[in-house]
């Protein structure tokens, strides 16, 4: 509650729950303070809280405000000389003079901060700035076979050197998650199994960090679950088995812990390097019964798409194309319906002359009682005609990439992805286990 002339009081919050907060007044505007367990006495105004900040009490917050100022009157200067560093018309030797004016304001900030995490190495704002600090990374010695990589490594196992993982009040500084976001996604190699083993041990650096924890493992739980890079769901699926369904994420709740828990499940039958779930259904005539893993390839495709999508009418011709290349190099393509009626898909299959194997199941095999009948006497399997759920189709196209064990080797291709691929494990079949 605000006072008469603009006066106001707010408790403190514990050791733990400390770090940076905002307070927001009209407009909104905001303004920044650092809560630690010394108290904070203050004054400024609704014209520029910034700039006003008078700390009256607070070393942290002293610091912080004359850190905040120095930054603005360094942007201030640079930005001069960042519109002629890259405006287009300026001849070289401007850019060269430019550049060197950055770098000399680069320095004295980097200066700067030295000097303050020098003076304040275990108060909360000295670990603030020197979190949001790289890593210098020495020359690499004589020794060195590869000093790009002795340099990358080093760099690695010495990333989090300036992080204090034990003190819960950074996790509130924005710099943290730059950090951490960083380390997950550039700094790691893209790979399923680095991610989740090199996640794993940071984890465990932070467990005694109970919010850090929290954070960093939603961190890595969200960034492998929308990755957008090939097989990373095996890492998010891992993940949750490792730490959701054991109860190490303890602060969900049961609605959302069970969403995470059954979003996992869905991606975890069609994981990259494990066997893909057998499909057995009929062909076009509907006469023959055609069993996935009884094919004989060395690459299988399997392409479940349906004549009612517009990017699968596309796709398929194109796939065609692959098909006809690479059979003779030992390539089959078992390409599914996932619409139900057939007439329009076996019209499609017969226009577009596609010859390789295809199948489909229909409303008749999928009456209870002849899918029942089916079953029990081995025609097909109950996951066979729940193809649609072991595959987690929410959209079509979608193409997987088998070997000959049919163990998946990519998936969500393209044809042209496709074809890239099938032209690299041809020419080099010790990449079909790069993934």
């Amino acid at each position: 509650m605000v006072k008469p002339g603009g006066y106001f009081t707010f408790e403190g919050k514990p050791y733990e729950l400390g770090g940076k907060y905002a307070i927001v007044t009209p407009g909104p505007k905001l303004l920044e303070v650092l809560l630690d367990s010394e108290n904070l006495l203050f004054e400024s105004d609704q014209e520029n809280l910034d700039f006003n900040m008078n700390v009256i009490e607070s070393k942290n917050n002293q610091v912080f405000y004359d850190y905040k100022r120095f930054l603005g009157q360094k942007n201030t200067e640079r930005g001069p000389w960042d519109i002629i560093a890259k405006d287009s018309l300026s001849n070289e030797k401007e850019v060269k003079n430019a550049r060197e004016e950055i770098g000399k304001l680069t320095e004295e900030v980097i200066n700067y901060q030295k000097i303050i995490i020098e003076e304040n190495k275990d108060v909360l704002v000295g670990k603030m700035i020197n979190m949001s600090m790289d890593i210098t990374v020495p020359d690499a010695p004589k020794t060195a076979e590869d000093e790009r990589q002795w340099r990358y490594k080093y760099y690695r196992n010495h990333y989090w050197d300036n992080v204090d993982l034990t003190d819960p009040r950074l996790v509130r500084e924005q710099a943290f998650h730059r950090v951490l976001e960083k380390y997950l996604s550039t700094v790691l190699p893209q790979i399923p199994d680095t991610i989740v083993a090199e996640g794993g041990k940071l984890l465990e650096k932070v467990a005694a960090n109970y919010d850090m924890y929290k954070y960093t493992l939603h961190q890595l739980t969200y960034l492998t679950e929308t990755s957008k890079i090939m097989c990373m769901d095996r890492a998010f699926v891992a993940i949750v088995n490792k730490y959701y369904k054991t109860g190490k994420a303890d602060w969900l709740d049961e609605e959302k812990l069970a969403k995470i828990i059954e979003g996992s499940d869905k991606k975890s039958k069609t994981l990259c390097g494990e066997v893909a779930p057998n499909i057995i259904l009929p062909d076009v005539t509907g006469e023959e019964w055609i069993n996935m893993h009884d094919i004989e390839a060395e690459y299988l495709v399997i392409a479940i798409w349906e004549p009612g999508c517009g990017h699968c009418k596309k796709e398929m011709p194109k796939l065609q194309e692959v098909y006809k290349q690479f059979k003779s190099k030992g390539l089959e393509i078992v390409a599914v319906n996932n619409e139900l009626e057939n007439e329009d898909w076996a019209k499609f299959v017969e226009e577009k002359e596609l010859d390789w194997i295809n199948i489909s199941d229909n409303p008749e095999i999928n009456n209870s009682e002849n899918a029942r009948q089916l079953i029990l006497d081995g025609t097909t399997t109950l996951n066979s005609l729940n193809f649609r759920a072991m595959y987690n189709i929410t959209s079509t196209p979608q193409i997987y990439l088998l070997d000959k064990n049919k163990e998946i080797l990519a998936k969500q291709l393209n044809s042209e992805q496709l074809e890239g691929m099938l032209e690299s494990l041809i020419n080099d079949p010790s990449d079909s286990k790069s993934n």
